[in-house]
């Protein structure tokens, strides 16, 4: 055996290796995603405005809870693309093997 042969990556290790690094990058990437989607939305507490008495109209209500609702469904699209990405980054020296 050469010396040299030993310290190369094989074909099926340099593979591993590539799409384990993609697959981390872009879960590091859906992570910022999801955290950035989750502070941007509303809090659901009244706050100050439950004891004023104060309430919003009609227009207000059904325009925040489109772009509420839009936000929660890419929220939890980016969560489950995380999930998903995490099982087959778990099986994959299972699926290479």
């Amino acid at each position: 055996m050469n010396l040299m042969n030993l310290l190369a990556l094989s074909d099926f290790y340099a593979q591993f290796l590539a799409i384990s690094i993609v697959m981390l990058i872009v879960t590091v990437l859906l992570a910022v995603v999801a955290i950035i989607f989750i502070l941007m939305q509303p809090s659901n507490s009244d706050g100050i405005n439950a004891i004023t008495g104060s309430s919003e109209t009609f227009f207000g209500k059904n325009k925040g809870k489109s772009i509420e609702a839009r936000m929660k469904k890419w929220t939890v699209i980016c969560l489950v693309a995380i999930i998903v990405l995490s099982i087959i980054f778990y099986l994959l020296p299972i699926i290479f093997a």
